[in-house]
């Protein structure tokens, strides 16, 4: 009860709270402000940037080109959005880099802001460099690289990795224009009910299964 009392003191202290004529229009504009906050939490799938699945990168409709090239490559099977593009250090610094460019992330998308072909930012391309020697670090300091591979020692430690490894793993062709769609549903975008093999398919299918 204490606290309470010292709680209102301190919103009439500081002129927090309306004049009586006035509390009625301010508590239905903090509704307002309240329900649109959850309103876009829900539209944005929010939720789902706390997890690991790829497919939440591709709730803004601009990452679709970088989930197929990625989806097409053999850095599918070992490695997902978040192995190479968010720091390992620790999970406070993990998540404060998902939150930090996130935000960048929606304010240009919302704005549509977005390049024709999306370029990661200084902060990124530190956190993807060191992913990239974290998991390779075998290949990276591996002695035997040093006797056919002319100026290994240079060429891994002067410059990023994919100076020279252009194609991994988003392939050269990756602007908005440039990448086709797959056939694979992407959740965000698909209805529940959709299925990738047609009616009249699965009927030929099923029919023909009952007459063997």
């Amino acid at each position: 009860m204490a606290f309470g009392n010292q709680f209102k003191r301190f919103l009439f202290r500081y002129s927090l709270v309306p004049p009586h004529n006035w509390r009625p229009a301010a508590t239905v504009l903090v509704a307002a402000i309240f329900g649109l906050g959850i309103y876009l939490l829900k539209l944005s799938n929010a939720a789902s940037y706390l997890s690991d699945d790829p497919q939440a990168c591709v709730n803004c409709h601009i990452m679709t080109p970088q989930y197929i090239t990625w989806n097409h490559s053999s850095h599918r099977e070992v490695a997902h959005c978040n192995d190479c593009h968010v720091p390992h250090d620790n999970i406070i610094n993990k998540y404060f880099f998902k939150a930090k460019d996130g935000l960048y992330h929606a304010s240009v998308f919302t704005m549509r802001a977005e390049p024709e072909v999306i370029k990661a930012r200084g902060p990124s391309v530190r956190v993807i460099q060191n992913n990239c020697i974290r998991c390779h670090e075998d290949q990276v300091t591996d002695a035997k690289l040093l006797g056919f591979v002319e100026s290994h020692k240079e060429k891994r430690t002067d410059r990023t990795c994919w100076e020279c490894h252009r194609e991994v793993p988003h392939g050269r062709v990756k602007s908005l224009s440039a990448t086709g769609h797959q056939i694979e549903p992407i959740r965000a975008h698909s209805p529940e009910d959709l299925e990738i093999i047609p009616k009249w398919l699965k009927a030929s299918m099923q029919q023909k299964s009952e007459q063997n």
